[in-house]
């Protein structure tokens, strides 16, 4: 049963803009080591950090919260598994909030990352099994 979903779109230019501006503090602020490391292993690293950052604020979007209500952008990091596929890791009140949504501790994260030329867009969907 799904419980809630988010979607955000993202203007890879803007990342890139931002990333030139900031770089390091940027990337610090917003994501975790493993994500940077990720990213900037990348050939296209604005567009990793783009689809990123677009399933950051879908998934903050899916959780009700948004990116306030002390939810943060480290509380929320997208990870891959073995075979490539992005998938959601919560820590701090973004699991709390996770929590408070499903009522049983049998629930799944499902992430979907696309990105074509200017744009990158992410879609979560969380639901009970």
């Amino acid at each position: 049963m799904i419980i809630s979903n988010g979607i955000d779109i993202v203007d890879i230019r803007r990342i890139k803009k931002t990333i030139d501006k900031y770089n390091t503090r940027f990337k610090k602020r917003c994501f975790h080591s493993g994500e940077i490391k990720k990213s900037e292993s990348r050939l296209k690293s604005v567009e990793s950090y783009s689809k990123r950052y677009a399933a950051k604020e879908a998934c903050a979007k899916a959780l009700g919260t948004g990116l306030a209500r002390g939810v943060f952008w480290k509380d929320i990091e997208v990870q891959n598994n073995k075979f490539g596929k992005p998938q959601i890791k919560l820590h701090n009140n973004a699991k709390k909030f996770l929590h408070q949504l499903t009522k049983s501790k049998n629930y799944s994260i499902e992430l979907s990352l696309s990105d074509e030329k200017n744009y990158a867009i992410a879609n979560v969907i969380i639901y009970e099994k």
